[in-house]
């Protein structure tokens, strides 16, 4: 056998490497659970840092977080005192409430994620399937929130009142579909 064979079946290795990933799906989600992740699938697994709740309910990003990243929270915060109002954020951005979806809506918005608010049916079928590293938006006919930075972002589960707030607890997701921007 030549000796610039093994070279040979080397790069040929290599090629057919890096053909694989080009052609792999690129929204496709990872498995972040269930061991085994490929390389490929290590950044998306990795989690992030969690931002940081103040006790006057405004939420402060990670340093890490990407840009957009930031503007989704700090759109979030913007309306983290208003009222839930039904229907409030479908008609214009600003509004004198918010609905869950008109909430949800009205923070990716504010990472340019959103061009016009969605209803929590169609939530459903935005963006790419799964969780995503930063945000994720869990929909359903009747409800959508999310959760950026490791926070919920939801208009039920407060003591203090309803409408859009920052929730330390997770929600049960059971009967929700998980949605993700592309990267995020």
């Amino acid at each position: 056998m030549p000796k610039n064979s093994s070279k040979l079946k080397a790069g040929v290795v290599s090629i057919a490497a890096l053909l694989a990933l080009a052609l792999a799906p690129s929204g496709a989600s990872a498995n972040c659970g269930g061991g085994g992740v490929t390389p490929a699938e290590v950044d998306i697994c990795t989690p992030t840092a969690k931002a940081r709740l103040l006790p006057n309910g405004m939420l402060i990003p990670p340093k890490s977080a990407p840009t957009r990243v930031k503007a989704v929270i700090a759109a979030a915060n913007q309306i983290r005192t208003k009222p839930y109002v039904w229907g409030g954020g479908h008609g214009r951005w600003w509004d004198r409430g918010y609905d869950c979806s008109g909430s949800v809506s009205y923070a990716l918005h504010g990472g340019e994620f959103l061009e016009s608010p969605l209803p929590s049916g169609p939530m459903e079928r935005w963006g790419l399937e799964g969780e995503g590293r930063w945000i994720t938006v869990y929909a359903n006919a009747g409800h959508a929130y999310a959760v950026i930075a490791g926070l919920r972002w939801d208009t039920a589960g407060d003591t203090n009142g309803t409408g859009p707030r920052w929730h330390p607890q997770m929600a049960d997701s059971s009967g929700f579909v998980a949605r993700h921007p592309n990267g995020y």
